[in-house]
């Protein structure tokens, strides 16, 4: 086989592989922006809070899943209960689905809502990055394999002096050697 129909055969095969994986790529990019950025936010979540007061008696002695139902039945959030416990004696917490929870302070009546909200997007797309499944794995396999040949190929497709034993050589090398000093440095 001539290195002509090498360089057509590999720009076919590097188009058309590149087109199927746009949307693993997305994901993968999306959701690695926003892992290597977790100090500074929560990419899976949004956190709500809000502050309320109350006049329902609840204290610990007299305490029962009625009395904090009937609490969360005024905030509208009764059909996410899940329990509740007593850091102290003044001071009942309650954890909801998803995460969520009150605390009240029952001697004074104030408490504060803590809602998590999956964030659109980021959420989903960080489950996939996780590789969730057996099947997923197999196909973030197949991306990781894919972007090898992606990698691989494009050394062959373009010639002359913007070819990979050109200028597209120093690009190489720099992608090569940045990392490494980064490594090293950091």
């Amino acid at each position: 086989m001539k290195m002509k129909d090498v360089r057509r055969w590999f720009r076919v095969l590097h188009r058309d592989i590149g087109y199927f994986f746009i949307g693993s790529a997305l994901i993968y990019g999306i959701s690695g922006i926003a892992l290597n950025h977790m100090a500074d936010w929560n990419p899976n979540y949004s956190v709500e809070l809000s502050s309320f007061e109350t006049e329902r008696l609840i204290t610990k002695d007299t305490s029962s899943n009625e009395s904090i139902i009937a609490l969360l039945t005024d905030l509208d959030l009764e059909k996410d209960y899940k329990k509740h416990y007593w850091p102290n004696d003044n001071v009942v917490k309650v954890f909801l689905k998803g995460g969520s929870n009150v605390i009240l302070n029952t001697e004074e009546g104030f408490g504060q809502i803590e809602l998590l909200k999956k964030r659109t997007i980021f959420y989903e797309v960080n489950f996939l990055h996780y590789n969730p499944h057996a099947w997923w794995m197999w196909f973030s396999d197949l991306f990781a394999v894919a972007l090898i040949f992606l990698a691989v190929s494009s050394l062959f497709i373009v010639k002359g002096r913007h070819g990979a034993t050109k200028k597209g050589g120093i690009y190489i090398a720099l992608g090569f050697i940045i990392p490494l000093i980064l490594l090293f440095l950091f």
